[in-house]
C-alpha cells in the first residue's frame, strides 16, 4: 500500500508533467554529465585568487545547492562587501543538453517530498555548488557601502574561492539575535565571528536605507508539511530571521550592482520587474479598513509606512495583511532591457536596475545573466540576441509561474491529507484571492488555503471570513469551503 509520501511524490511528478516541466533528465543530458571533469579545468589568467578570504555560505539547514558566499572587510570610510556567485556557466555550456533542460524548466522546483533540480545534482550540489572546503570558480560582485548603508561603487570580476564554513540560517540567526552561542563552525574558523558581525551591521544599514526609500517589508506564510514517518503530521511555517535578512540584503545589493554593470557595458540584460500595482484602489480601501490613509496614486513609501505600522501594532496578524498586499501587488516578471532604454521598476523593492543574478544553480535567468556578464567582462558580444532574450524572459516568467503552481499543488495535497479528517468543521480565514477564476481563503490555523465554493459573493482580498470545510481532494490538491 502506498504511503502518504509516495502519493505526494506521484502527485508532484504528475503536476510537473501537467505544467510542461521535465521531472527527469534526458539520456543525452546524463551522458553529458558523465563526461564532465571534476576539477576546475584551465583557469584563465584574469581570474583572481581569493581563496584566502573568510568566505562562508548561509542557507537553509538542508540546502546542498550553494549558489553564493559572502565576506566583508573594513575599508576607508566604508565597508567592502563581496558576494561570490557560483560560476555555473563554466560547466554548463550554452546549447548543451543540460542547458536545454534548464531552459525548459527555468527553475528548480522545491516540494515537501521531492526537489526537481534545474541542473543534475552532481552539478548543483557538487561541481557547481560552492561547497565547504572546495576550490570553485565564481563571479564576484565587489561593492563598497558607507556606514549609512548607501551604495558607493561596485565592480564584477571572476575569481577562485573556497567556502570556509557551510552555515545555516536558524543557528546563525539565533547567535546574531543573542539567544544562542555561535555555531561550532563559526568558532572553528579564526576571525569568522567578527566578519559575520560586520556583515550583519552592513546588512542592517542596507535594509534601513532601502526602507527609507519605500522598500516593502512583507511577511507571508508558506506552510511546509511535517512528516511523522510517512504520514503528514503538521504544517510548519518558516519565519524570517536576522540571517535570512543578511543574505537577502546582500543579494539585493549584488543584483542591483550586476544590472548597473551590464548597463555600463552597453549590454542588454534580463531584469526582474514588479510594476506599480493596477489594483492600487483596493490597497487604498484595504488600508482604510485599518484606519490608515494611502494616496490615490501608487506610492511605495506610503505603502511601506502602512505595513511598518501594522507590523508594530499587531505582529501576530501582520502576515495576513502582508498576504493581502502581495496578492494585490500582482506578479513579478522578467523583461529585457536594452542599453539606454531607461531603468525598469521593482515596486516591492523600491529600486530600478534589478537583475536576478545570484542563484544560477537554481534559476535560469541568473544563468543567462551570468553569461551576459562574462561576455561583457571579456569585451565579447552578448551570447544572445535581444529577440532571443525577450523570448527567454517571457518563457522564464511562465516557467516560474508553472513551478510555483507545482509547489502549491503539492502543498495543497499535503494540506488536504492533513485536513481530510476535519470535514464539517468551521474555521476563521482571510480572503487571499478574488477574481472570475474563483475566491480563495487561507485559514488562520492551521495555515492552509482553499477555495470558497458557496457564499463567496461580495468578498474581496483582505476580507476576514468564517468558513466551513466541505470537501478535500488529495489528488488534485483541492480544499473546498463554504461561507459559514
Amino acid at each position: 500500500m502506498a504511503s502518504m509520501k509516495d502519493d505526494l511524490q506521484r502527485i508532484a511528478r504528475h503536476a510537473m508533467l501537467e505544467r510542461g516541466l521535465l521531472p527527469e533528465f534526458s539520456p543525452a543530458a546524463l551522458a553529458e554529465l558523465g563526461r564532465l571533469a571534476p576539477d576546475l579545468g584551465p583557469v584563465p589568467a584574469e581570474v583572481v585568487d581569493l581563496r584566502a578570504l573568510l568566505w562562508a555560505s548561509i542557507d537553509n539547514d538542508d540546502s546542498r545547492d550553494l549558489d553564493q558566499l559572502t565576506v566583508a572587510e573594513p575599508a576607508p570610510g566604508a565597508t567592502r562587501v563581496l558576494v561570490a556567485i557560483a560560476d555555473v556557466d563554466a560547466k554548463v555550456k550554452q546549447g548543451s543538453s543540460i542547458d536545454g533542460h534548464a531552459k525548459t524548466n527555468t527553475t528548480s522546483v522545491y516540494t515537501d517530498v521531492r526537489t526537481f533540480p534545474m541542473l543534475p545534482e552532481r552539478l548543483s550540489t557538487d561541481l557547481t555548488s560552492l561547497n565547504e572546503g572546495q576550490e570553485r570558480l565564481a563571479l564576484v560582485i565587489d561593492m563598497r557601502v558607507d556606514d549609512q548603508g548607501r551604495f558607493m561603487d561596485g565592480k564584477l570580476y571572476r575569481a577562485v574561492v573556497v567556502n570556509k564554513a557551510k552555515l545555516a540560517y536558524n543557528s546563525v540567526a539565533a547567535w546574531l539575535e543573542g539567544t544562542a552561542p555561535p555555531p561550532p563552525k563559526v568558532d572553528a574558523v579564526a576571525g569568522l565571528a567578527e566578519n559575520l558581525r560586520l556583515q550583519d551591521r552592513v546588512a542592517q544599514a542596507l535594509r534601513r536605507q532601502r526602507h527609507e526609500h519605500g522598500a516593502l517589508d512583507l511577511e507571508t506564510l508558506e506552510p511546509h508539511a511535517v512528516f511523522d514517518g510517512d504520514a503528514v503530521h503538521d504544517l510548519r511555517i518558516d519565519r524570517p530571521n536576522r540571517a535570512k535578512q543578511l543574505i537577502e540584503d546582500f543579494m539585493v545589493a549584488a543584483n542591483l550592482t550586476t544590472a548597473r554593470f551590464l548597463e555600463s557595458k552597453r549590454s542588454p540584460s534580463v531584469r526582474r520587474v514588479l510594476r506599480a500595482p493596477e489594483r492600487w484602489a483596493r490597497l487604498v480601501e484595504l488600508a482604510g479598513t485599518y484606519g490608515a490613509h494611502l494616496p490615490d496614486e501608487p506610492d511605495a513609501p506610503a505603502l511601506a509606512a502602512f505595513l511598518a505600522e501594522r507590523r508594530g501594532r499587531d505582529p501576530q496578524r501582520f502576515p495576513d495583511v502582508s498576504l493581502a498586499v502581495v496578492k494585490l501587488l500582482g506578479r513579478g516578471e522578467y523583461a529585457v532591457e536594452t542599453p539606454g532604454q531607461g531603468a525598469t521598476e521593482h515596486f516591492g523593492l523600491a529600486v530600478h536596475d534589478y537583475a536576478h543574478s545570484t542563484a544560477p544553480n537554481r534559476r535560469f535567468p541568473d544563468l543567462l545573466t551570468q553569461r551576459l556578464v562574462k561576455a561583457a567582462l571579456s569585451n565579447q558580444p552578448p551570447p544572445y540576441t535581444t529577440a532571443e532574450l525577450d523570448a527567454l524572459a517571457r518563457h522564464c516568467t511562465d516557467g516560474e509561474d508553472a513551478a510555483a503552481k507545482v509547489e502549491r499543488t503539492v502543498r495543497k495535497a499535503a494540506a488536504a491529507l492533513l485536513m481530510r479528517p476535519r470535514v464539517g468543521e468551521t474555521f476563521d480565514g482571510l480572503v487571499t484571492g478574488a477574481s472570475v477564476k474563483g475566491t480563495w481563503v487561507r485559514l488562520l490555523q492551521p495555515p492552509v488555503e482553499g477555495r470558497i465554493i458557496h457564499g463567496f459573493q461580495g468578498l474581496d482580498v483582505g476580507d476576514r471570513v468564517k468558513v466551513k470545510l466541505e470537501h478535500t481532494d488529495v489528488e488534485r490538491g483541492f480544499i473546498d469551503f463554504s461561507r459559514s
